[in-house]
């Protein structure tokens, strides 16, 4: 599978990288858990604005006139003005008080503002509305029982508040219990929500059982991408990780077609049996954490230098006493020594702490937070409307074709982010989505939101490119990055931080995206010109890119904090080669930030690559620490000699830190 992917190891690297493979993308895995979950629920809730005429003289419409108001149904049939706002009707109808009024005498038009409650998944299901609706007073435009649209709105919202804890708790967690075990604890706090939800016959029960399955989200999507960087050989750790966003599309297509076949049962079983399949994945995830190893970073940031080299032992399918990996142990141990005489490692220095960790937070929560703001979601959802103007009215069928379109894209991605690496394939994305928003958003404001067949056609189109654009590039490739760009001592802090920072920022949209395409007193009216927002903020992505991710491809963790010494601008990272050995720096006494002692044989390296992707004024650093091997601040720094193998080996042709 590896060679037909193109996933073909090095000729250069030592052993085997099926092991690490395999696993990483077992555990890629836990995305199926978010995937699923939110794919089973499915709402949407969007306005949309039609002018009859391609003109914005409606704008000066008076409502308090005394307007012929008619609110129409989906059916086409006269409801009442109540019903429009609990949110069941689709269109309402506005029409000027006369043809003679002098206001309109110019005009001949009528404004149609249309509220597309796009409810799919369980939401949708008469069984589940009749369940949970009795305990409401809300019907539908039948008479039906209904869900009210505030229960709607916190069953759905709820579980982006307990991701955000979730994320925010995968930082104690990890570090204490470590990666392997917390994620057997979120995969168990996921199937208690998902049995809470199965078994609820009431909303409080309901909003409990989603809280929960949130909190184990929120802890999957920390430690999945953390444990695959960790583990994985540095020539596909990139592709490992994407696999993590491609089991979350996975995810969703799934519960797509799971909700179109439960759909036709009569019973509750139309809702139970969809919430009671999660566990399924959940349980094949637990069967394989309890064999799967713990990463040899993890193992190492605890002192376990033994255990390390064994986990590292299984993953790369050498002895523990090759010399490749050898070297890479050690130089694992190394760096993280070298890390810890740079400062602690609290929540307070992932901000301000050393080397460059403030930067890298601020790309990491960045990041994080665009992938929001490219407005991904509410494409997804306004898309779906689109449909009913291209003959496809049923809610699951639209919401599988989207899906569909979610996985394909995502697979791009994933072939070409080691040869183009995390900038470029970021900048691509974000350009090209940039230009769809642009372009939705100038043909809608052009044609008056015309709902003729060309104009749907059009429409439907630069959706589908704006989602393969997305799913190719800041979809997966966020996670990537994120989980590569931070040190070993404060990776699973600043993981957890810049991880919250995205759902936080996901709870928001999803809360003000109906106030901001929303008409009439307290909304903000944007109506589909709320696209130059999400393309504005796809071309600041640009820039954001261009000045602040570094590119991590094809390098060891550890010698990404060598990059971030080195190399001053994001924009020269390209060409960064590493030089140091981190072995040999605490063996010799010196940091990054100082020169080696003369005559030492790093010497000519050093300073000949410094030269070439140095900028500015050389000082990459502020802090320099001297250590030798006698007296270090390191707490692991006691058994360095113990757990300290061969020295470095010099073999040609093999590369000891893959």
């Amino acid at each position: 599978m590896a060679i037909a992917m193109g996933w073909q190891k090095p000729d250069n690297v030592a052993g085997s990288s099926a092991p690490a493979i395999m696993v990483g993308l077992f555990v890629a895995s836990g995305g199926l858990l978010f995937g699923y979950d939110t794919g089973c629920w499915d709402p949407s809730t969007i306005l949309m604005f039609d002018f009859d005429d391609a003109t914005t003289a409606a704008d000066s419409c008076d409502m308090h006139d005394e307007a012929i108001t008619t609110y129409i149904s989906k059916e086409r049939k006269a409801i009442s003005p109540e019903e429009v706002q609990e949110g069941n009707a689709t269109r309402a109808i506005y029409e000027p008080p006369t043809r003679n009024s002098t206001r309109f005498s110019d005009y001949r038009h009528k404004l149609t503002i249309s509220l597309y409650r796009a409810i799919n998944g369980i939401l949708a299901m008469a069984e589940f509305k009749e369940q949970f609706g009795k305990h409401t007073n809300c019907h539908d435009e039948k008479g039906a029982l209904d869900i009210c649209t505030k229960d709607s709105s916190i069953i759905v919202a709820i579980l982006s508040a307990g991701t955000a804890l979730g994320a925010l708790l995968a930082a104690p967690t990890g570090d204490s219990l470590g990666r392997r075990k917390t994620l057997l604890v979120a995969v168990g706090i996921f199937c208690l929500g998902a049995i809470f939800q199965v078994c609820a016959n009431n909303i409080d029960l309901l909003l409990v059982g989603r809280f929960f399955a949130g909190v184990g989200v929120g802890l999957i999507s920390v430690l999945v991408p953390l444990y695959q960087s960790e583990m994985a050989p540095k020539w596909i750790r990139g592709t490992l990780v994407c696999a993590y966003q491609l089991s979350i599309t996975i995810g969703l297509l799934s519960a797509s077609v799971v909700n179109i076949l439960a759909s036709k049962l009569n019973n509750s079983s139309a809702y139970r049996i969809p919430l009671g399949l999660q566990i399924v994945p959940a349980i094949i995830l637990t069967g394989g954490l309890l064999l799967l190893p713990e990463t040899p970073r993890f193992l190492v940031k605890k002192g376990l230098h033994t255990e390390a080299g064994l986990s590292l032992s299984r993953l790369r399918r050498l002895d523990i006493t090759h010399p490749a990996l050898v070297d890479e142990l050690q130089e694992m141990i190394a760096n993280h020594q070298y890390e810890l005489t740079l400062g602690p490692d609290s929540y307070k220095d992932i901000f301000i702490g050393s080397p460059h960790l403030g930067r890298r937070t601020f790309t990491g929560c960045g990041l994080q937070m665009l992938q929001q703001l490219t407005g991904i979601n509410f494409i997804m959802y306004y898309s779906t409307t689109f449909f009913d103007g291209a003959g496809v009215e049923s809610p699951y069928t639209k919401s599988l074709i989207i899906n569909v379109i979610n996985v394909v894209s995502t697979v791009p991605g994933l072939l070409v982010i080691e040869r183009w690496g995390r900038r470029k394939l970021l900048m691509i994305g974000a350009l090209g989505m940039a230009g769809c928003q642009l372009l939705m958003a100038s043909f809608d404001t052009a044609t008056g939101q015309s709902y003729e067949k060309a104009s749907q056609t059009i429409l439907i189109t630069f959706c589908a490119i704006n989602i393969f654009f997305f799913a190719a590039s800041w979809g997966p490739v966020v996670w990537v990055v994120t989980s590569e760009i931070y040190p070993l001592k404060v990776r699973a802090k600043a993981m957890s931080v810049s991880t919250a920072s995205n759902w936080l920022l996901n709870f928001g949209i999803a809360y003000s995206a109906p106030f901001l395409v929303g008409s009439g007193p307290g909304n903000a009216s944007f109506g589909p010109k709320i696209f130059f927002i999400w393309g504005a903020f796809c071309i600041l992505a640009v820039f954001f890119v261009w000045c602040n991710v570094y590119e991590t491809s094809k390098i060891s963790l550890e010698q990404i904090d060598e990059m971030y010494e080195r190399v001053n601008h994001a924009w020269n990272s390209k060409s960064f080669e590493p030089s140091w050995s981190f072995q040999q720096m605490l063996n010799d006494g010196w940091s990054p930030s100082a020169q080696p002692p003369a005559g030492h044989e790093l010497q000519t390296t050093t300073t000949a690559s410094s030269a070439d992707t140095t900028l500015g004024d050389g000082d990459a650093s502020s802090i320099t620490v001297n250590q030798n091997n006698n007296n270090s601040s390191s707490p692991s720094n006691n058994n360095n000699d113990q757990n300290k193998g061969p020295p470095p080996m010099a073999m040609a042709n093999v590369d000891f830190s893959y």
